[in-house]
């Protein structure tokens, strides 16, 4: 299975709306195939004009590493070395915190992530699971 862009319009739309209902700060969401080429983004109004890097990061750094964005930040936590040799490894697309989402389908593969910023790391990864489970894919958050 691939992630299509007709599901990664629903991940957006459903990590905003639940951003939204929670009452979070502006969010902006990417979506990324397997390979980490961005599928969709969208930025609300009154975020930051730099929160797709940001959002891009967590993601990116997800697929590259196979790992979600709680598991990075943990990483990050214990072994600041290793993540500083993975942003440069990665030309800095290498965000290692939470918002970082791997999209698996439903035999366990993974085929994309996501990225959320613009709120908590830990309600961005909220946000950003509501997405891909609204789609009917497993988030590893």
């Amino acid at each position: 299975m691939t992630l299509t862009l007709k599901k990664a319009r629903v991940i957006i739309k459903a990590a905003l709306a639940r951003g939204r209902e929670a009452g979070m700060k502006p969010l902006s969401v990417v979506v990324l195939d397997a390979g980490g080429h961005p599928i969709a983004f969208e930025r609300e109004d009154g975020a930051s004009p730099g929160r797709y890097g940001i959002a891009h990061g967590k993601a990116h750094g997800c697929l590259m590493l196979g790992l979600p964005g709680s598991a990075l930040q943990a990483r990050a936590d214990s072994q600041a070395y290793f993540v500083q040799a993975m942003n440069g490894l990665y030309g800095g697309a290498f965000v290692p915190v939470k918002g970082g989402i791997l999209v698996r389908d439903g035999r366990g593969a993974i085929i994309g992530a996501v990225g959320v910023t613009g709120d908590s790391s830990d309600n961005d990864a909220i946000a950003g699971t509501a997405g891909v489970e609204a789609a009917g894919l497993t988030a590893e958050a």
